[in-house]
């Protein structure tokens, strides 16, 4: 299993704190055997889970000059038309991904193009799936803009995911199907595309990161 470089310090920690769990429970419970048969393999699943949320998978991406790739894995739970208030003040198809803790935490770019806006935001911590996460949640908000098309990518923090990481800088040429940025537990991924895109996904998918096409244009 390969990791994330994101995940090393969690990974650390994890493997520090059960550690000291597991020998001191062994230094003043020596006798109890059944119970520290069970912590033992508490902690054994409980770091398998720890690995699995930082893993960073080889996959065989989806590239295209005029396709929206998935920036995330997880589940796609909002199709809408609504007004994108923060950079282009009028109305957008707004297309949402939550990632559950099972998911690949990972965030790609969708479209190849320059970083033309970028911002990120303190906030509150809903639930990701909460219909104002979008905008009172902590977040971050980049435009990518390519030959006149632009989509704005919106990581968002939920109740549990307090680690928003993102890569690039304003101004940046940046390139489909790299690492855009990282989202520590439970969260969710806004796009808004121009109206007129050709939508390519339906509420309830699955979608997988770099692979999945969420729109054309």
């Amino acid at each position: 299993m390969t990791l994330h470089k994101e995940g090393f310090n969690s990974i650390l920690i994890t493997l520090v704190l059960l550690g000291l769990l597991n020998g001191g429970l062994h230094y003043f419970f020596p006798q109890q055997e059944v119970l520290l048969g069970i912590i033992g393999v508490l902690s054994l699943v409980f770091l398998y889970l720890i690995l699995q949320f930082f893993r960073s998978p080889r996959r065989d991406q989806t590239m295209g000059d005029n396709l929206v790739i998935a920036p995330c894995d997880g589940k796609v739970v909002v199709i809408e038309q609504t007004v994108e208030s923060e950079f282009y003040k009028d109305k957008r198809i707004q297309v949402s991904i939550f990632m559950s803790p099972l998911n690949v935490h990972i965030n790609w770019y969708p479209i190849s193009g320059i970083v033309k806006y970028l911002r990120y935001h303190e906030g509150k911590f809903l639930v990701a799936w909460h219909p104002k996460a979008s905008t009172e949640n902590e977040r971050t908000s980049m435009v990518i803009e390519k030959s006149g098309f632009s989509v704005l990518v919106r990581q968002i923090a939920g109740a549990v995911a307090k680690r928003i990481r993102y890569y690039p800088h304003e101004s940046d040429k940046v390139k489909q199907g790299s690492e855009l940025g990282f989202i520590k537990f439970g969260s969710r991924v806004d796009l808004y595309l121009p109206l007129g895109t050709k939508i390519n996904v339906e509420i309830g998918q699955k979608t997988t990161g770099g692979v999945t096409v969420i729109a054309e244009f």
